[in-house]
């Protein structure tokens, strides 16, 4: 049962890499752009670590060494942004910020359509459907403000 905790915090540690791709090149683009990615990405992880540390519990770790795990997880994040600051051209910013912006919002897409979309489209209960759709769009319109801003 341990393995599946090991694996989630493999993918953890991936999507916490990416993470810290985006948050750096964000901020190589302007300090705007990069707070908008940060509050982004903080108001995903909250919910996300959280399960991932339910995760953990259930696959057998005692609460301790969960929140250990997941705290290593998070050299990910550094490892990221450190990664994209060294990507930097001699000829500036964009050339870098043209490659991983582009690359890092295509896996969020993607995760998010292999992942969240089968669940809505499996969901029996029509107002659970309606629910989360309206959670969607609500994320999008706060995303949407925030860029306003």
């Amino acid at each position: 049962l341990q393995i599946s905790g090991y694996l989630n915090l493999l993918a953890n540690t991936i999507d916490n890499f990416t993470h810290g791709l985006a948050v750096a090149a964000s901020f190589l683009v302007s300090r705007k752009v990069g707070l908008l990615t940060t509050t982004a990405i903080l108001l995903h992880e909250i919910p996300h670590e959280v399960g991932d540390f339910a995760i953990l519990l259930r696959a057998g770790f005692d609460r301790w060494s969960a929140a250990k795990m997941q705290l290593s997880t998070a050299l990910g994040g550094i490892l990221g942004s450190c990664f994209a600051i060294c990507a930097q051209s001699p000829k500036g910013a964009g050339e870098t910020v043209a490659w991983i912006l582009p690359f890092t919002s295509g896996g969020f897409l993607y995760i998010a359509l292999v992942n969240v979309v089968p669940d809505l489209l499996e969901e029996k209960n029509p107002w659970n459907s309606v629910q989360q759709v309206l959670l969607l769009c609500t994320g999008i319109t706060v995303m949407v403000l925030l860029s306003l801003t």
